[in-house]
């Protein structure tokens, strides 16, 4: 694969569970500072995808490279090279804010000099320096995010995963979570790719947008293009032409999440 400029490449992926095909043969690129959305219905394939990127999920055949990388040979090199943020909250609610960049920090071995003016920098743009003592089990939904996008950035990433970063925000809290995640974006040149049932979010914030559905990729485009490709005037109206209007039931990732954050992830 010529990843010269991309720094996600997917080519012919496929996952499989035993007879069912999650994943169906499906390539894209994601161009190095891009903001990048990856939409689908509840069972499309977008977990799984995300799971084969972010290194807890093997895939079945196809080829991947992360910041020019093989998850599945340099784990610790891709996990590296990346932060996430979950949909659920994935921090220590028993430790204060500042104790949970301070575990990230020696996690990613961040060194001990840079570390204090790192987190320092970070939890003062997303405006909870001052909450840096206090318990996060006392932090509202909102800052929590603030406080693990924060801490997903702490190392420096080149890409920042966020799994549906804003639902259940209300408006106020996820217009200014987006406004730190693109200023940051701006100023660490960093690759975001995310994904969000927020249509209006996705046609705000992306410059570029590959729907999946039932494990394929249906179209890929700006939201201008998007639009243009479908002929409506919405992305929304967009998305519901090319995947349907009929409701998709939630599929097993939930499960598959609850195991990593309670597996995976603290093992590193």
């Amino acid at each position: 694969m010529d990843s010269q400029g991309n720094i996600i490449e997917v080519k012919d992926l496929t996952k499989k569970f035993k007879d069912f095909i999650a994943v169906n043969n499906i390539s894209f690129h994601v161009k190095k500072g891009e903001v990048f959305a990856f939409l689908g219905p509840n069972g499309a394939g977008k977990s799984t995808t995300i799971k084969m990127l972010t290194t807890l999920l093997d895939k079945t055949s196809g080829e991947i490279l992360v910041n020019g990388k093989n998850p599945a040979i340099h784990k610790d090199g891709v996990r590296k090279s990346f932060g996430i943020v979950f949909q659920d909250p994935s921090l220590d609610d028993d430790m204060t804010a500042y104790e949970n960049m301070q575990l990230h920090a020696v996690l990613y071995s961040v060194p001990k000099l840079e570390r204090e003016q790192r987190i320092k920098e970070l939890l003062t743009f997303v405006e909870l320096w001052d909450r840096k003592d206090n318990l996060v089990k006392t932090f509202s939904g909102g800052m929590k995010r603030r406080l693990e996008i924060a801490r997903g950035l702490l190392h420096h990433p080149k890409i920042l995963f966020l799994d549906e970063p804003t639902l259940g925000l209300d408006p106020q809290t996820r217009n200014h979570m987006w406004q730190y995640v693109q200023d940051l974006s701006k100023k660490e040149g960093m690759t975001v790719f995310f994904t969000t049932h927020y249509m209006e979010e996705a046609e705000r914030i992306a410059k570029r947008i590959a729907v999946i559905d039932h494990g394929k990729i249906v179209a890929t485009g700006s939201p201008t293009e998007l639009k243009k490709q479908t002929d409506t005037n919405s992305l929304e109206e967009a998305f519901l032409k090319l995947t349907g209007s009929a409701i998709r039931d939630e599929d097993a990732s939930s499960l598959d999440r609850l195991r990593q954050r309670r597996g995976s992830w603290r093992g590193r």
